[in-house]
């Protein structure tokens, strides 16, 4: 099953700060053990920017149905969403079944704005309120699946199953195994003939949650506070609306983002969605959590989703899925930026080596007082490179190009003396790198992922190895300081911060995405703020 084209149109919205493109709402779950919590939290959610509130009753402790809900549907500053939810269905409740659904009748009576009821007990739900309701009162049916996301059939059965109740609004939540899962949601509710919640839980279903705007859902759920969320995976208010811009994306956003695994580390949402928004550029750029690339292509081979950066560990994959590649990234035989042409098809570049060589060049004339004039300040050079993958492969291509002799380090010795022999270098292991200074003065490259957050003890050479280099670059960005340049500075060594070959590759895939100028200034800016 593959996502197709997206037959939905939406009318513009002017809101402040530019175009609402769908009416997609953003919910903020409520959450706490009094009333008086829940209002300041209510409060909050208003400050945030959140269009309504799930109330969750069931974390409220000693809960007294008319008079707590009567306060709480009345002084809300937002419409209210009445969630009573039970153990059996992922809740806090664990009581009695009718006083439960009394409870939720009782909402519904105070006039809640929607309130939710469990597909399970939906007939008995509605059989009790016997068509007594206020007509502003919509009913919300909900199907939370913790284990799995069922089939595109499946899922429209369920639909199917959840609007014979008389549910006015739909519900379904599933579980993301795969990225891929969030696919078979979105095909199910862009073709939805009703409001329509759907919402694919955990961390591989994020984008189901920021996406639900282009893909017509009814609202999507945000978190007040980080870390605070009432199911896996949520988002808060705030990444929702000033990181991933929700209130532009609709039907025709495109779709753009960086393609690894781990993946939360990555500030690469931060610099292009700042960027996109700047220039008024109908796009969104996700972090995605893939697990098989090919995969992923495949399922997600609509027109809409056009550009994509790559990162550790999936560079050489990504190669082996375009339809075209550009020379330099076939001599490297990986790629970091992948565009889907307007023919479909797939066409792979590598802008490491271009962000990489041109930060440690200019960390080189900076230290050498040279001017840009006279070759490359790597010509000559002894260029040691730490490890073979993708990254790799691009800094000894790119030292190769540049005039440099080229020496390759990595883990396993077979994959550097392959690597090495197609840059004309030599190859060591990691091991004899400690003990390795034929001449000082040397130029020394880390690529391998040693002492990158949450591991920023670690450092892929000792300190005394380095007094023998005259600068150090390290592709890690988080942290930006990495013990490795620590040390390396410490020992004398001009240091280049990974950061500077993600600033100068990020100005490249920018205008491979837009086709427009970067805004240098507020990439570097945005960057600065974020590491």
């Amino acid at each position: 099953m593959t996502l197709s084209s997206i037959p939905l149109a939406t009318s513009d919205l002017q809101i402040s700060g530019g175009i609402r493109r769908s009416s997609t709402q953003i919910c903020a779950p409520v959450m706490a053990e009094t009333v008086d919590q829940m209002l300041l939290l209510m409060r909050k959610a208003k400050e945030l920017g959140a269009d309504l509130v799930e109330v969750r009753v069931d974390f409220l402790k000693n809960f007294s149905p008319r008079q707590d809900l009567e306060i709480l549907i009345k002084q809300s500053p937002l419409p209210t969403l009445i969630t009573y939810r039970p153990i059996w269905e992922g809740g806090q409740y664990d009581g009695d079944e009718s006083q439960r659904q009394n409870a939720l009748r009782l909402a519904v009576e105070l006039g809640a704005d929607y309130v939710d009821v469990e597909l399970k007990v939906a007939h008995d739900f509605y059989n009790a309120i016997q068509g007594k309701k206020p007509e502003k009162v919509k009913i919300i049916v909900s199907s939370h699946n913790y284990q799995n996301t069922p089939s595109v059939e499946e899922i429209g059965d369920l639909v199917a199953k959840i609007l014979s109740t008389g549910a006015d609004i739909v519900k379904v939540a599933t579980t993301a195994l795969d990225i891929v899962d969030s696919a078979r949601l979105f095909q199910v509710l862009v073709h939805s003939q009703v409001p329509m919640i759907g919402i694919v839980m955990g961390e591989k279903g994020l984008m189901s949650r920021i996406l639900s705007a282009k893909f017509g859902g009814f609202l999507t759920f945000g978190s007040i506070e980080a870390g605070v969320i009432s199911a896996p995976g949520q988002p808060t208010v705030t990444d929702l609306l000033d990181l991933y811009n929700f209130r532009q994306i609709g039907p025709d956003t495109k779709v753009h983002g960086v393609i690894g695994n781990p993946i939360g580390h990555s500030k690469s949402p931060h610099l292009y969605n700042g960027a996109f928004k700047s220039v008024n550029f109908n796009g969104i750029y996700l972090p995605l959590l893939v697990d098989n690339v090919a995969n992923f292509l495949n399922t997600y081979s609509s027109p809409d989703f056009v550009g994509y950066s790559y990162t550790i560990p999936h560079k050489e994959a990504g190669f082996n899925c375009c339809d075209e590649i550009d020379p330099i990234a076939k001599e490297i035989g990986a790629i970091s930026c992948m565009i889907r042409k307007p023919d479909g098809k797939l066409k792979g570049y590598n802008v490491d080596y271009l962000g990489a060589i041109a930060a440690i060049e200019e960390g080189l004339r900076a230290s050498n007082g040279a001017s840009n004039g006279s070759g490359s300040p790597l010509a000559g050079k002894l260029f040691v490179v730490m490890g073979a993958g993708g990254a790799g492969k691009a800094l000894a291509f790119g030292g190769k190009e540049k005039g440099a002799r080229v020496v390759v380090a990595n883990r396993s010795y077979d994959k550097a003396k392959q690597l090495a022999s197609k840059v004309g270098g030599e190859a060591i292991s990691l091991a004899e790198l400690e003990n390795f200074h034929p001449e000082e003065g040397m130029i020394l490259a880390n690529t391998t992922s040693v002492g990158m957050k949450p591991k920023i003890e670690n450092t892929p050479l000792p300190k005394h190895a380095l007094k023998h280099y005259s600068l150090v670059f390290d592709a890690i960005y988080t942290p930006k300081l990495t013990r490795l340049l620590r040390e390396a500075e410490e020992s004398g060594a001009t240091i280049v911060y990974g950061t500077e070959m993600f600033i100068n590759q990020a100005f490249v895939q920018f205008e491979k995405f837009t086709g427009l100028p970067a805004p240098k200034q507020l990439i570097r800016d945005t960057l600065a703020r974020n590491t």
